[in-house]
Parts: C-alpha cells; sequence; structure tokens
C-alpha cells in the first residue's frame, strides 16, 4: 500500500469519525443550521463522486460513512426543528 493511500485513510477516518460523538449526543437540533448542513451535505455528495470518478477507496469509504452520519443529523433537524 501507498504512503499516499495510507494518509487517504487516516485522513478519511479522522474526519469521518469526527460526526460519530454528535450523532449520539444531537436530542435538540435547535441551534444546528439547516442551510449549513444542506450545503455540507452537498459537498459530501461531491465529493463522493469525486471519489468515484478517482477509484479512490479512502474516498468513497469516508463519504460514505460520512454521508450516513451528517445525513442522520440532517433528518433529526427536519424532523425535530
Amino acid at each position: 500500500m501507498e504512503i499516499s493511500t495510507i494518509f487517504g485513510y487516516i485522513a478519511a477516518t479522522s474526519t469521518t469519525v469526527s460526526f460519530i460523538p454528535q450523532v449520539i449526543k444531537t436530542k435538540n437540533t435547535k441551534s444546528i443550521s439547516l442551510l449549513m448542513y444542506s450545503v455540507y451535505l452537498v459537498g459530501i455528495i461531491m465529493w463522493l463522486v469525486y471519489g468515484i470518478m478517482l477509484n479512490e477507496a479512502p474516498i468513497i469509504i469516508a463519504n460514505i460513512i460520512t454521508l450516513m452520519l451528517s445525513g442522520t443529523i440532517f433528518i433529526l433537524k427536519i424532523v425535530h426543528g
């Protein structure tokens, strides 16, 4: 495995795991910006498409997981305001 791929996996893991505490803690979504999460989710989708286009597993895996975690927060925001 190339060093750049290892760095990619470390970066992907770090940024993806950072959402887990927020997903667990999010009970009150009133202070979360719906606009910010909307823009952020578009960015995650674009990163996912980019990773697929490059066939880069670290980018693909990280963005699938991040999309699920941040998507959970986004849905909670919509449902619970």
